[in-house]
């Protein structure tokens, strides 16, 4: 259920509003949903770290009163890795792009998610590099139009979703920039989740993605998100033809595993007793 909280207190009023998102794109609700499960958890803004990589995902960041490391592009990860491990006692959250994360980034990934390191990981996924000109991202579908597809791509997509369970993370979930209420409860979970957390979110970009597949406005590609989630547990029943073009929401993996941070500080102790 969406919480009707004053949002001001965790943004900073001297940056460059109104947002700089292209009217429609759907990373404002997202950064809305982050804001909403900070309040909800009742997390002290000071001890809250959002680091953030380049592209459209890149400034949220940016907006929030939190600690901020804005990052070099594929680095979020490495970065927010190299804080949460110098410091455990902030809740430290990343905020990283389809291209960013899974691309030029996707070695911190898949590595992060291995270590099983306390970070939760919101993945903006609107299926193309939103910021640097178009090109086509590792979840641009097979066919969709990108400045370097301009005859559709022919490279085929992968699902971060299951990368991250193969790789180990402890929880993994997908939602839609549509249902904002579901968003702001599986933010919830992926924060207070214990180990390596990701929250794929897919989110419209009108702008650039819309425009060259002849997607329509951005009303039309929310109402076509709402049209085609099915949730997990349905999808389970549901052949490959039927859920093609769909969108699979829910949680994927929810799952108690060593998390890395804590093995670490077992580490050092046991050298120090001898």
């Amino acid at each position: 259920m969406l919480k009707d909280i004053d949002v001001y207190d965790y943004l900073r009023h001297e940056k460059k509003f109104p947002l700089m998102w292209c009217a429609g794109c759907g990373n404002g609700i997202i950064l809305g949903s982050i804001i909403r499960a900070v309040d909800t958890l009742g997390l002290d803004k000071n001890k809250v770290a959002m680091v953030s990589g380049i592209g459209c995902s890149g400034r949220t960041s940016t907006y929030v009163d939190f600690n901020t490391l804005h990052t070099t592009h594929g680095r979020a990860l490495a970065f927010a890795t190299g804080l949460k491990h110098a410091n455990n006692d902030l809740t430290t959250l990343v905020v990283t792009g389809d291209g960013d994360c899974l691309a030029i980034g996707g070695n911190h990934f898949i590595h992060a998610a291995r270590r099983n390191i306390d970070l939760t990981v919101f993945l903006f996924n609107n299926n193309i590099y939103g910021m640097t000109g178009g090109q086509a991202s590792p979840t641009t579908p097979f066919g969709k139009i990108a400045s370097t597809a301009r005859k559709g791509n022919i490279e085929n997509n992968f699902d971060a979703c299951k990368v991250a369970d193969a790789c180990g993370a402890s929880f993994v979930a997908r939602g839609t920039t549509y249902d904002a209420d579901g968003l702001d409860e599986l933010a919830i979970m992926a924060i207070e989740k214990k180990g390596f957390s990701v929250l794929e979110i897919i989110t419209p970009c009108p702008t650039i993605y819309g425009r060259y597949n002849r997607m329509g406005n951005a009303v039309t590609m929310l109402k076509n998100q709402c049209e085609n989630a099915v949730p997990v547990e349905e999808a389970r029943d549901m052949t490959p033809e039927e859920l093609t073009g769909k969108i699979v929401t829910g949680i994927f993996v929810n799952r108690d595993l060593p998390e890395f941070c804590a093995e670490y500080d077992k580490l050092i102790e046991s050298y120090q007793k001898k």
